[in-house]
């Protein structure tokens, strides 16, 4: 198969916003497939956009491609003709598994080398944003593997913008028995998240044991609230969003439940940790990775009214 992949240098901030549902690129027949990676560790603000196409793309492509990397924009766009070759596979070598605390996470290229005890889930790269190769992924297996490893239990899970499912499925690794529902405002994640159910083993359905994909935004579909309240809810998706759910995190969580946040930025963690404490979820964790922040934080039980003081 001949294809052709362009490539652009980025930022981490623009290789994020390109995890999401690209609305630009729908008017591309067919739109590229899109690949961002980390050039240097060292160097953790610079990044690199590759872009796939079926056919050699013009100008006006290339110029949308731009327009969406701002830092680009005067920069050499490189393009490169590939022939004969599974550039989807390509595009995924070098691609290295990522192992948090028991889990290991990996793309199919990696299939088979899975380390012994370890809950591995095969998470192909893909237009959904949740692959375990980005801090905030990473930062909330590394909490649901803590949580387990404290002797926590939880039987009634959300995962609120799933992405991949990867997630979800991680958290039902750990309570097998448990009920778990993920959902997204993407239709796209939710068929993406039920095909890396199937390669991963998953059960997915209502009962115990299974995960439930809803298409919804935040708790807004009726599934999600006849579900609650939950004793543990995962959100992986921005600052914003998650500062409007607040209120809706609080509502849906169990007394005593625990909430884990996460796609924000450091410099936002303030802000989002007070707007959930006007909610009485109050922070028991905060783990820094790179320029992001994890939260995890724990509904307090309503407080006790006090009874008048009676009169003499």
């Amino acid at each position: 198969m001949t294809s052709w992949k362009l490539t652009l240098p980025c930022t981490q901030a623009e290789a994020e916003a390109l995890a999401g549902n690209i609305a630009p690129l729908a008017d591309l027949d067919p739109p590229p497939a899109l690949m961002t990676s980390e050039i240097d560790e060292e160097r953790p603000e610079d990044w690199r956009l590759d872009a796939y196409f079926e056919d050699k793309p013009d100008k006006a492509s290339i110029a949308l491609l731009r327009s969406l990397l701002p830092s680009a924009a005067d920069a050499e766009a490189k393009l490169e003709r590939l022939e004969d070759r599974d550039w989807v596979a390509m595009s995924q070598q070098g691609i290295e598994p990522i192992r948090e605390g028991r889990f290991y996470v990996h793309t199919p290229s990696f299939r088979g080398t899975e380390p012994d005890r370890a809950i591995a889930l095969e998470i192909d790269a893909s237009r959904a944003f949740g692959t375990g190769r980005h801090e905030t992924t990473a930062g909330c297996l590394a909490m649901l593997d803590r949580l387990k490893s404290s002797g926590r239990r939880f039987v009634n899970i959300a995962d609120i913008g799933t992405g991949t499912g990867l997630l979800a499925f991680a958290a039902l690794a750990l309570w097998p028995r448990a009920k778990v529902i993920a959902s997204d405002i993407d239709p796209l994640a939710i068929e993406i998240a039920g095909e890396n159910a199937a390669v991963n083993g998953i059960r997915l359905g209502w009962g115990d044991g299974r995960v439930a994909l809803v298409t919804a935004s935040g708790f807004a579909d009726r599934r999600l609230k006849r579900r609650a309240p939950y004793d543990l809810i995962i959100a992986n998706i921005l600052a914003g969003p998650l500062i409007a759910l607040a209120p809706a995190f609080a509502h849906a969580l169990a007394p005593g439940g625990t909430l884990i946040l996460s796609g924000l930025l450091t410099s936002q963690a303030d802000e989002v940790t007070g707007a959930c404490r006007r909610h009485r979820l109050r922070l028991a964790a905060r783990e820094e990775r790179g320029q992001w922040t994890i939260l995890r934080l724990v509904k307090r039980a309503p407080s006790r009214a006090r009874r008048p003081a009676s009169r003499a």
